[in-house]
């Protein structure tokens, strides 16, 4: 709760929430709401059935149909997903038909396009599903290496489709990707890390992978930090 009102406290476009499954971390429609309740901007909720890849059995596109529904039945503003081929294709068929789902909202291409085998066909591919925008690190680590590519795909799109730039979007490098770009919006997570408030602490066990955060560790949005972005944002754009 409290992230997501450091969050509305300035002047984000949206707010990005994700409402799945992640291994065994459900969070959804009371996270959802309760964003809803506590923000003034608009909030897009994230649809992703699990981890990994992004090729997806019908079970998991099931799954995905049922939480755009729920989504929409909870005030979501705008619905984000992504879906490849095993051939590293955007997948028309199952895009479309999610879109469908999504609609009357807008619809935005997320991550999943940084996996995909050609970046300029499967941008050409998303403008004619209709997309609004697609999330995008240049299909490179970071948005600050993958920048010459979003340069060309900001040209490509011709204002067709909304190219965002994310992926380790920093106060300290955000400008930098701003005035070597013309990207007018950017996703980044603004977060820090504060320790656990447990007195007791049980260090013999992990409550997940050997790669999840330390278990005593907590990630929480950073209010600085986000008014350090959006300033920057500002002065530049």
């Amino acid at each position: 709760y409290v992230r997501y009102k450091a969050m509305s406290a300035v002047a984000c476009r949206t707010l990005w929430v994700r409402v799945t499954r992640f291994v065994l971390c459900p969070v959804g429609t009371g996270l959802l709401q309760l964003v809803k309740q506590s923000v003034q901007v608009p909030v897009f909720a994230m649809v992703r059935p699990r981890g990994g890849d992004f090729l997806y059995n019908d079970s998991e596109i099931e799954v995905m149909k049922r939480d755009i529904r729920m989504a929409k039945a909870n005030g979501a503003d705008g619905i984000v997903f992504g879906v490849l081929t095993d051939d590293g294709g955007v997948n028309a068929p199952v895009c479309m038909d999610l879109i469908a789902e999504s609609r009357p909202l807008s619809v935005t291409f997320h991550r999943a396009f940084d996996m995909v085998h050609n970046p300029c066909a499967s941008l050409e591919c998303l403008i004619s599903l209709g997309f609004e925008r697609v999330l995008t690190s240049g299909c490179d680590s970071t948005a600050l290496e993958g920048l010459p590519t979003i340069k060309r795909l900001i040209e490509q799109a011709k204002q067709r489709i909304i190219v965002v730039a994310g992926g380790g979007i920093t106060e300290r490098n955000l400008q930098r990707i701003l005035e070597n770009s013309c990207i007018r919006e950017f996703h980044c997570s603004a977060r820090s890390s504060r320790e656990s408030l447990m007195k007791f602490r049980n260090m013999s066990v992990s409550m997940g992978a050997s790669t999840a955060p330390a278990e005593y560790i907590v990630k929480v949005a950073d209010i600085n930090k986000v008014r350090m972005l959006t300033a920057i944002a500002k002065d530049v754009v």
